[in-house]
């Protein structure tokens, strides 16, 4: 039997999922690759959580950013900052992607969340983003403007992973305008070689949203069932993916149990898994088999389908149109979580630029 380094690189070396880390941290992300990781991502909590921790990398050059640009509001130093950890966690990941000629070895950089309702925006951030290093991916959220900016910007040229979405109709609606865009660049004898698109399906956030709706409307349903919930909508919207030969690739985020690794291994998908994740994966007693064909007992699915019309609307292929994807709940929590924390980030800037007189200086 051959030796492996982890469960995560045992679960990489023996089956068709990769993993990603789940952060642009230079510490974490290093140990991701370690173990076996060929990507990673990053959103607006994930950036100002890491600045957080890696502030000792970044205060000096957020000060020499300031000092170099006189005229820069905190909105443009912010952005720089974006870009430049990008940068330099997609310089980790360069060797995979050469390995890999493009189709792994990619860091996703997110679009300002506040763009989430003009599709014109969303693309021209996407495009800009795919300057900055050969191996960036551009993540779109999967609401209205979203579904449109995805097919525009994968004709750019910009290999997309669709984030903000939570459901099988989103997941759809994300692989046919990849499609779309795709068929336009090789229409126009463009080349698509190298580009990776995927589809992110934030499944911890799934089953915190039938949590949340359950209490709210005094559903009786058992907790445990909810926990299935993100991972039966991926494995659905898996099983259609393939029956339609879609070139988008699914991946799971937003971990909640280790169930989120285990029931999905053996897929041809990406796992995003967060550091602390990742560690307790690697220290788990869970035996690395594969478990993504298996059903998720329908038992389950058929008390979430019955009690909770929310998990109906995403199961179903046909639960919702592009039209209803900006007011379910889940987008709804996610984008306001993501805005909110652009503006945290923006916050830690401004201290940089005005710090507070009230405070003593460190």
């Amino acid at each position: 039997m051959p030796e492996y380094k982890s469960k995560l690189h045992q679960t990489v070396s023996t089956t068709a999922t990769d993993y990603w880390n789940d952060s642009c941290s230079i510490e974490e992300l290093t140990y991701a690759i370690e173990n076996g990781a060929v990507g990673a991502t990053t959103n607006p909590t994930i950036v100002h959580n890491v600045l957080k921790k890696e502030m000792h990398l970044w205060k000096d050059r957020i000060y020499q950013i300031i000092d170099e640009n006189p005229t820069w509001s905190e909105v443009e130093i912010t952005w720089e900052l974006i870009e430049e950890m990008a940068v330099r966690g997609a310089g980790l990941l360069k060797p995979a992607y050469d390995q890999y000629k493009g189709k792994k070895g990619r860091l996703s950089i997110q679009t300002n969340p506040q763009f989430y309702r003009n599709p014109k925006a969303i693309a021209e951030h996407a495009i800009h983003f795919n300057t900055l290093a050969p191996n960036i991916q551009v993540k779109a959220p999967v609401t209205k403007a979203g579904i449109a900016a995805i097919e525009e910007a994968t004709y750019q040229g910009v290999s997309i992973n669709a984030t903000v979405n939570f459901t099988v109709p989103q997941a759809l609606a994300v692989a046919e305008a990849v499609e779309r865009g795709l068929n336009r660049r090789t229409a126009e004898g463009k080349s698509i070689e190298e580009m990776s698109p995927v589809c992110t399906i934030m499944i911890g956030r799934t089953d915190d949203w039938m949590k949340a709706v359950s209490k709210r409307e005094g559903y009786d349903v058992d907790p445990a069932v909810m926990d299935w919930a993100g991972i039966a909508c991926l494995k659905r919207a898996y099983g259609i993916f393939k029956e339609k030969g879609y070139r988008t690739r699914l991946l799971g985020a937003a971990y909640r149990h280790l169930g989120h690794w285990s029931e999905l291994i053996g897929g041809d998908i990406v796992l995003t898994i967060p550091y602390e994740w990742q560690v307790k994966i690697n220290a788990s007693d869970i035996e690395v088999k594969e478990r993504m064909d298996n059903p998720v007992d329908p038992a389950i699915i058929n008390e979430m389908l019955t009690k909770i019309p929310d998990f109906r609307r995403a199961y179903e292929p046909n639960g919702m149109t592009i039209d209803e994807f900006d007011g379910y709940g889940a987008t709804v929590r996610t984008l306001r979580g993501f805005i909110a924390s652009y503006h945290d980030l923006q916050g830690v800037i401004r201290d940089f630029m005005i710090p507070n007189p009230d405070i003593k200086p460190a």
